[in-house]
């Protein structure tokens, strides 16, 4: 007999999982999510997506600040789950959490491990010009993203692809690898394999640091991290000492010996600047914070934008 589910998840990310375990008849006893937060002008206060999911289908639901907590322990350990399912919750586990279901805490990841530990594996893949990725569940242990590895499925990256639109692909991907986890693991035919430690690469939380552009990569490289950020914390420079944010672009085909972050002027409706290598990046849309987004040629006229100017 099926043993019960505790479900541990936040964001838009891990619903598609909760879908797919309700459809195969496992929907989770308990859904535990992060507190209702402030949102908006408003700061009207606003359930996370996986909280919104339960209360529709009235799954009682647990949003404890801190799993920690001497409550949280006395409820977890009263629904005696056979399995915990984990899917971007948020919140480091103790050792007694990771202890409690009989089959243990799985993790699904939004990487293929031992590669992207960490928050943020599918900005980081897309930036770094991966062409392949995919999802991985796993075992969960003390240290992060380090647990015996489960299964895993591949995807190819495309080419124009940015983080929403492969989260979205891999969430999919995520919410039957791990309904087949469950399942195999519930009758005993999985065995984790350890991960290569040796092997691990790191993907840390984005700050907004992390959106300036650098003109002096090539423009294969800043089309990456244009990609990887979008919508945040998007990719931004400066230009006559004020940020402008860049909406979307493409690598151009032409090349320059200009120096890098040198505008070109527009070409093919594209603002080109010079990049690193020699190569050049056409931006399609700016914004001025506060402002609206404008095409590269509203942009050039509202600003009297003239070849030469530089992007800092």
């Amino acid at each position: 007999m099926s043993g019960k589910i505790l479900f541990f998840g936040t964001p838009a990310f891990a619903v598609p999982t909760l879908d797919a375990l309700e459809a195969a008849g496992r929907a989770p006893a308990r859904v535990v999510t992060q507190p209702a937060r402030p949102v908006g002008r408003g700061q009207k206060l606003r359930e996370p997506p996986v909280a919104e999911w339960a209360l529709e289908r009235r799954i009682p639901i647990s949003q404890p600040r801190r799993v920690r907590a001497p409550s949280f322990r006395e409820l977890a350990r009263g629904e005696a789950p056979e399995v915990a399912v984990v899917v971007a919750f948020g919140q480091i586990f103790p050792e007694w959490l990771l202890e409690l279901p009989r089959l243990g805490c799985v993790n699904l990841h939004g990487s293929l491990l031992p590669a992207y530990r960490g928050a943020g594996p599918i900005q980081a893949a897309i930036a770094n010009g991966e062409t392949e990725t995919g999802v991985t569940t796993m075992l969960m242990e003390k240290e992060l993203d380090s647990g015996p590895i489960l299964l895993q499925r591949s995807t190819p990256i495309g080419g124009q692809e940015t983080s929403p639109e492969l989260g979205e692909r891999l969430a999919t991907i995520g919410a039957q690898l791990m309904v087949e986890t469950i399942s195999l693991l519930e009758a005993g035919e999985l065995e984790p394999r350890r991960q290569d430690d040796e092997l691990a690469t790191f993907a840390p939380l984005l700050t907004k640091e992390d959106g300036r552009v650098d003109w002096g990569l090539d423009a294969h490289a800043i089309f990456n991290r244009l990609r990887a950020y979008t919508p945040w914390p998007g990719l931004t420079a400066t230009l006559r000492d004020l940020p402008v944010k860049i909406g979307w672009g493409e690598v151009a085909e032409s090349a320059t010996d200009a120096a890098a972050g040198e505008i070109l002027g527009l070409r093919d409706d594209r603002l080109a600047v010079a990049c690193g290598g020699g190569s050049v990046f056409g931006i399609e849309r700016l914004q001025r914070p506060g402002r609206k987004a404008l095409s590269a040629a509203e942009f050039v006229n509202g600003e009297r934008l003239t070849a030469g100017e530089t992007f800092g």
